[in-house]
This record gives C-alpha cells, sequence and structure tokens, in this order.
C-alpha cells in the first residue's frame, strides 16, 4: 500500500511535464491516489487531457480561477463523479512579464498588482472555500506552492512576492478554520526549477547557478523531490503538520545571502 491509498486528490494548475504540480501528481498517483485535474482554458485541455491519462485519469475539468463561477463550476461537475475529495493541491500563479523585471517601484501597476493577488493568492482561498463541503468527515489536505520571494526581496520577483506572501497568510488562516474539521493546509516553498512559469523571471539561469554553488546541499531541487513531500504533506504519515511552509530547496534558506562557496 503507497501512503495515499484510497485517497482521491484534485490537482489545479498541471500545464506542462515539467511543472511543479505534476511532479506533485506523479509522486500521488505512484504512492496510490486517484486523481482528477483542472485546465485554464482549450489551449491546455489536451496537454492535460494527456498527463491524466499518464496517470490513469479520464476526470479533466475546465476551471480558469480568474472567471467568476469558475470554480463552484468545476466543482459541481466533480461531484458528479467523486462525492467525496480527500485532497486539493494549488499550483496557480501569474503575473504580467512586464512586473518581474528590474525595480519593482518603477514596474508595478495597480491592475498588475490586483490581478496578481488574485491569481496568485485569492484563488486558493476560493478553491478551499468550495471544496470544504466536499472534505468533510475525512482526514482532508490543502496544499499550496510558494517561493521564498515571499520573505526576501529577490531580483525581479517583484510584485509575485507581495502574492505568495498574501498567499502564506492563506495558509495560516485557512489552516485555523479547517483544523477543528479534520482539514489540514500546508504549502511546499520550492527552491527555483526551470519551469514554464519561472522562465518568465529576468535571470532564472544565473540564480539556478548560484543556489547550486551556495546551498547546503550543492545542487537544485527537482520536481520529483518536490513531489515527494507533497505526497507525504498530504498523507496521513502528516496528520499533526498544518499551516506550515515547509521548505525544499536543498537547504538554500538557511544559508546566508551568498552562502559559503
Amino acid at each position: 500500500m503507497g501512503l495515499l491509498t484510497g485517497k482521491r486528490a484534485l490537482i489545479v494548475g498541471v500545464a506542462s511535464n515539467r511543472s511543479i504540480a505534476w511532479g506533485i501528481a506523479q509522486a500521488m498517483q505512484r504512492e496510490g491516489a486517484e486523481l482528477a485535474f483542472t485546465y485554464q482554458n482549450d489551449k491546455l485541455q489536451g496537454r492535460v487531457e494527456k498527463f491524466a491519462a499518464q496517470t490513469g485519469s479520464d476526470i479533466t475539468l475546465p476551471c480558469d480561477v480568474a472567471a467568476e463561477g469558475a470554480i463552484e463550476g468545476m466543482f459541481a461537475r466533480l461531484s458528479e463523479r467523486w462525492e467525496h475529495l480527500d485532497i486539493l493541491v494549488h499550483s496557480v500563479a501569474f503575473a504580467d512579464r512586464e512586473l518581474l523585471e528590474g525595480d519593482y517601484l518603477n514596474s508595478i501597476t495597480r491592475t498588475g498588482f490586483l490581478q496578481a493577488q488574485d491569481i496568485s493568492a485569492y484563488s486558493f482561498a476560493a478553491l478551499g472555500k468550495t471544496a470544504r463541503p466536499f472534505m468533510q468527515g475525512g482526514n482532508g489536505a490543502m496544499l499550496t506552492l510558494t517561493y521564498i520571494g515571499s520573505v526576501r526581496a529577490m531580483p525581479n520577483y517583484n510584485v509575485m512576492g507581495i502574492a505568495k506572501a498574501s498567499l502564506e497568510a492563506n495558509v495560516r488562516y485557512m489552516a485555523a478554520d479547517l483544523g477543528p474539521e479534520g482539514i489540514r493546509v500546508n504549502a511546499i516553498s520550492a527552491g527555483p526549477i526551470r519551469t514554464l512559469a519561472a522562465s518568465g523571471i529576468k535571470g532564472l539561469r544565473g540564480f539556478l547557478n548560484h543556489v547550486e554553488k551556495v546551498s547546503p546541499l550543492r545542487r537544485n531541487v527537482t520536481i520529483e523531490e518536490v513531489g515527494n513531500v507533497g505526497a507525504f504533506l498530504c498523507s496521513d504519515y502528516a496528520s499533526a503538520v498544518t499551516g506550515e511552509i515547509t521548505y525544499v530547496d536543498c537547504g538554500y534558506n538557511v544559508v546566508g545571502s551568498e552562502g559559503t562557496e
């Protein structure tokens, strides 16, 4: 038996086979979970359907988290297949590329700020609120993905760092609300990975090289390693863990700004 045998997990945000969400989905499927996936739009539908098929799933549902009523509609369709949900994985974030370059104050706009908050932070609360009734009566778990830019000023991360800080506050408040109902809420703060989302941040290659040189393990993390931690946090083995931000970054977060070379 795997860590997640008998559990059903909804994965929100798989966009490519290099995404952290895909690493989590693979680990959860390996550990026995039954999976369902969402896709943002028609352009991504076929791709996500192929990913789902690789995990033995035929449940793929449209859900643009920025569209009014999309989350509720997605859960209504999911309820036609599943009466209960054990795990919710949130891997959604967005900011315009122009806001992820150079000086934070020079790049920021009201529209860009609100959009980053809406898609990257509010969407987790909205998903959690709608998933709540489906997760009653079991040992449910919700998981999201953050980054060290939420607590440190990182070059070019800019408005996304603010959104991730909001997301981490979400984790704590949601954990406090849902804990009495047996539902846990956690986040993984992964190290830099060359994903499609991260490719929009200027200077990523240089930062990957920097982390490889100064992190205690002297390398970068993989989506498989993040996936393994995600599977653990959503399993009953982590039954006393909630409201936490777990770093999976080869130890980079514990060293000074330049580390030890």
